[in-house]
């Protein structure tokens, strides 16, 4: 079965979550006991749309992101690579206009969009601040970014309960859950090299956005990023913590 490596080539993994696209929300409920609801519920809150506001949701796979932000009354494109998944998602959501696209090379032109949010995807792309950059360009200025991702916990003790976790149950239960085991572990390859919340801050200020601060979720298990399309061209980040 496919599976990606940590090189990330866009071909390797878009193959590797069109494998597992049929049982994909399910196995990831599984996968993070329940608390993807609360993660995409701080998602929604965090972009805070607007009826009639034209949201980018990026990665979006089947579309289960995107849902909320068409039940707030925003016209919401979900946008993904894996042309497994859209498969799925049009099955499913047939109301939302899916559209397959690469983060570094978005099919929208500037400054089409009000806010643009990727849960769970920016990790995957084999260039992160590319495709910030992408993202930014798409962006009306003074418009928003909501970067949702797996970080590191702020908690030593929970830190190395969780290294645990990803190394050692996690692919036990994809075994189970899962399609395609090995795409899980490469999941918990890429989640623990993936850099922590300070510098994807860092990262996100040198990719054309400003006002970037975060947000820890579940002991910093996840964080919630947020920043600005600058109103007159690039900016640096000021910076800042959540909770």
């Amino acid at each position: 079965m496919p599976r990606a490596d940590l090189d990330k080539q866009p071909i390797e993994v878009a193959a590797m979550f069109d494998e597992v696209a049929e049982r994909y929300d399910l196995t990831n409920d599984v996968l993070a006991l329940g608390q993807t609801r609360l993660w995409r519920r701080a998602v929604l809150n965090a972009v805070a749309p607007r009826p009639g506001e034209r949201i980018l949701d990026l990665a979006a796979g089947t579309g289960t992101s995107s849902v909320p932000f068409a039940a707030r009354g925003a016209s919401v494109v979900p946008c993904d690579f894996s042309l497994g998944m859209l498969r799925v998602g049009r099955r499913r959501e047939p109301e939302l206009p899916f559209v397959a696209g690469d983060a570094l090379r978005l099919p929208f032109a500037d400054a089409t969009f009000d806010a643009v949010t990727i849960s769970f995807g920016l990790r995957n792309t084999v260039e992160p601040s590319a495709a910030l950059e992408e993202m930014a360009r798409v962006t009306r200025p003074g418009g928003r970014l909501v970067v949702c991702e797996f970080s590191h916990p702020s908690l030593a003790p929970l830190r190395t309960l969780y290294s645990r976790y990803l190394m050692g149950a996690l692919p036990a239960i994809a075994r189970r859950a899962s399609s395609n085991p090995e795409a899980y572990v490469y999941l918990a390859e890429s989640i623990r090299t993936w850099p922590d919340q300070a510098e994807l801050a860092a990262i996100i200020g040198a990719s054309d956005w400003c006002d970037v601060e975060w947000l820890n979720l579940t002991g910093g298990i996840v964080a919630l990023h947020r920043a600005r399309r600058p109103a007159q061209g690039p900016g640096p980040a000021q910076g800042g913590a959540g909770a």
